[in-house]
């Protein structure tokens, strides 16, 4: 059963998972080897590897509608962490938002003179080199080496995207502060990435399945970065006039299994250094099921899955950038403001 895209909004209570801490690892969080070989292995099956795109394409094309707002043409961008190239195909699409009351019908590729997709995985970022979308945009697939070394001159860059692949990052400082010396003055640095609420009801399933049948909790999912962190993050990078948003993508699966299936599919399985390496027990399995579909199941019997997407923009410093006025120079308190709007205000405004 293709699960189909469900509700938006987020979940009633926040949940917070450990993290890492900002700064240098001591050590890495992921085996990259480990991310390396699920990718590999996922996207040797490029059938079913496309089949289990909906969320990375989805992701993809909300991150590149952001590139709307942004009046310029873009000579060179790089797709870091470019997966299939889901970022190059969607600018290819003829119209990029459909849902505006005056949308635009030019590809947004249009704006674009050349892109360079980065990605370690070579099955996952040539697996589409033979599809159409490839022949409306100048592409240039470049292997890296690792996923946390940028092999990229400094000022290479008129803009830098990034969709669902930093989360797999150990020293994501490290690679934002690259990010930030490869950019021209004044370019822009778009990403997305999965956050730490995101499949919130597939862990706790799994932990109180745990707790049941084993007395005790394993590791099976990987931790996820904060939004709380990602700003401070970017501006240590030295990124200016930042933005940082969350949004949710809710997708319905038939059960637990299915789910567990698509993310195995789309090499989004655990890659934890220190996880569990016996696989779940089915009985285990069986029972966390059982709990997702008490705790979180909707009325047609489908299980919600929730993906929280963390998207960031950050701007290199350049001279001419516009830049925030010096504190204390405001002309209204924002305390005024406040107390206006509690009292109805003498303006008369409604």
């Amino acid at each position: 059963m293709r699960p189909s895209l469900g509700r938006f909004g987020y979940p009633k209570s926040v949940r917070g998972y450990a993290v890492q801490a900002p700064g240098a690892p001591t050590l890495d969080v992921f085996s990259r080897r480990t991310k390396w070989l699920q990718k590999e292995r996922a996207a040797r099956d490029a059938e079913t590897s496309r089949k289990v795109d909906y969320v990375r394409d989805e992701v993809a094309a909300r991150l590149c509608e952001r590139l709307l707002d942004i009046k310029r043409h873009f000579p060179h961008v790089l797709d870091l962490g470019a997966n299939a190239c889901n970022i190059a195909r969607i600018l290819t699409r003829p119209n990029p938002d459909s849902y505006s009351a005056a949308p635009v019908y030019e590809p947004l590729s249009s704006r674009v003179s050349a892109l360079t997709a980065a990605e370690s995985s070579r099955s996952l970022l040539h697996r589409d080199e033979d599809l159409p979308f490839n022949n409306e945009i100048a592409i240039t697939r470049h292997l890296l080496a690792s996923d946390e070394t940028l092999p990229f001159a400094p000022h290479t860059f008129d803009a830098v995207l990034s969709s669902c692949s930093l989360h797999w990052v150990n020293d994501l400082p490290s690679v934002l502060t690259q990010v930030n010396n490869i950019l021209k003055p004044d370019a822009p640095f778009m990403a997305a990435m999965l956050g730490g609420d995101s499949l919130f009801e597939l862990r706790t399933s799994l932990q109180l399945a745990e707790m049941e049948r084993r007395g005790g909790i394993g590791i099976h999912m990987s931790p996820l970065a904060d939004v709380r962190d990602v700003g401070g993050l970017l501006q240590r990078a030295g990124f200016r006039l930042l933005t940082v948003d969350v949004d949710d993508i809710v997708v319905d699966y038939p059960d637990s299994f299915a789910l567990m299936a698509d993310l195995q599919a789309m090499g989004e399985s655990n890659a934890l250094a220190g996880r569990d390496v016996p696989p779940i027990r089915r009985d285990v399995l069986v029972a966390a099921d059982a709990i997702y579909r008490a705790l979180h199941g909707n009325d047609d019997g489908t299980l919600p899955a929730t993906f929280r997407l963390i998207y960031m923009i950050g701007w290199k410093e350049a001279p001419q950038q516009a830049k925030p006025l010096e504190r204390g120079s405001g002309m209204v308190s924002i305390k005024d403001v406040l107390e206006g709007q509690r009292t109805g205000g003498k303006s008369g405004n409604r």
